[in-house]
């Protein structure tokens, strides 16, 4: 019953496999070789981008603030939600990689709102050499509340940037959870939305260790290479990155590794409700909030249960309180396991 992260589960044999093909014989270094070829073909065909600039690193959070810094000045401030992966759970790296540049909080939801960001741009620039420029607006889908920007409402954001000049990145750790549960197009998605840097993530969807950062301006390209390089990214056996990337991609592994995932979540919100558990946030793809007593959260850890509380103490004198688990389905999440962690819920 190990609802943790999707971060926690196994790599389809079909990357595994990929990696040992990949292991015979000798291929030139730094991305020089046939594979890094493949998965650059491969991305610009998926997110119908024949000119989109494709790298690979090992981490999301590489992938984000190289992707960052590579369309962000120092002196400049990059808005964002305050759940924000980047604002909570990168150490800083975005300001250390933009070399200084700050982030600015837009809202105080899961999700950014058109009000709060046209209302947090148009206070920016106001104080001329004084105050931080306006920079970089930065998305994500699926946010860290489990919950995903429809395309109406990511276009209108974009949009919104985009009026003030201000390029748009992606955040895409689950990218492929919100294109399942959406069913639109990767480029619907992205840049035909109004996105310029996207990271496509492949390590929570079933990659041991792979992400794609896709620049849809190739002028931005060169940059990019120096900022890898030059921030300790860029692998000299490239190739078991691209091997993994080129499994993730064939027969779109992708896409059903994470309809997979989202299936399982589904099986899980269901029997949650059957169960009388209610929700901090409406789920929407793989990752769940679901509220319930005390005392059951104590029954799931003494059956094995492993996931992590959203709010409140575990321990405490009253069994009845409500508390929030924050549950992740992956790809390979057995069933019956989802249905033993609702059984023992139930008691």
């Amino acid at each position: 019953m190990y609802f943790a992260s999707d971060n926690s589960g196994p790599v389809p044999q079909e990357v595994l496999d990929a990696l040992a093909e990949a292991n015979a014989g000798y291929a030139m270094g730094y991305g020089a070789d046939p594979l890094t070829t493949e998965v650059e073909h491969r991305i610009r065909d998926l997110f119908e981008a024949p000119q989109a600039a494709v790298y690979l690193v090992a981490t999301g959070t590489a992938a984000n603030v190289l992707g960052l810094a590579t369309v962000t000045q120092p002196w400049q401030t990059i808005f964002c939600g305050p759940l924000a992966h980047i604002h909570q759970d990168e150490c800083n790296a975005p300001e250390f990689y933009t070399g200084g540049a700050k982030l600015t909080l837009v809202g105080d939801g899961d999700r950014i709102t058109a009000g709060a960001l046209r209302k947090a741009i148009e206070a920016e620039e106001t104080r001329g050499v004084h105050g931080p420029q306006r920079g970089c607006l930065s998305l994500t889908s699926v946010t860290e509340c489990g919950t995903i920007y429809d395309l109406p409402s990511l276009q209108e954001l974009c949009g919104i940037a985009k009026g003030f000049g201000l390029p748009v990145h992606l955040d895409g750790a689950r990218f492929a959870n919100a294109v399942a549960t959406l069913g639109c197009s990767p480029a619907e998605m992205s840049w035909k939305a109004g996105v310029d840097v996207l990271s496509f993530g492949g390590t929570k969807n079933g990659l041991m260790g792979a992400e794609a950062v896709v620049l849809f301006d190739p002028a931005r390209a060169q940059e990019f290479e120096y900022r890898r390089k030059r921030g300790g990214h860029l692998f000299s056996k490239h190739r078991y990155l691209s091997a993994q990337m080129a499994a993730y991609l064939r027969d779109d592994l992708w896409l059903k590794l994470a309809r997979a995932a989202n299936d399982r979540a589904a099986r899980l919100v269901a029997g949650l409700r059957d169960r009388g558990a209610d929700f901090a946030y409406e789920p929407a793809a793989n990752m769940v909030f679901a509220r319930f007593s005390r005392a059951a959260h104590e029954r799931l850890r003494a059956a094995g249960a492993v996931y992590h509380l959203w709010d409140g103490a575990e321990h405490g004198d009253n069994p009845a309180e409500v508390l929030t688990a924050r549950l992740v389905c992956d790809w390979s999440l057995p069933e019956e396991e989802i249905d033993r962690f609702l059984s023992v819920l139930k008691g």
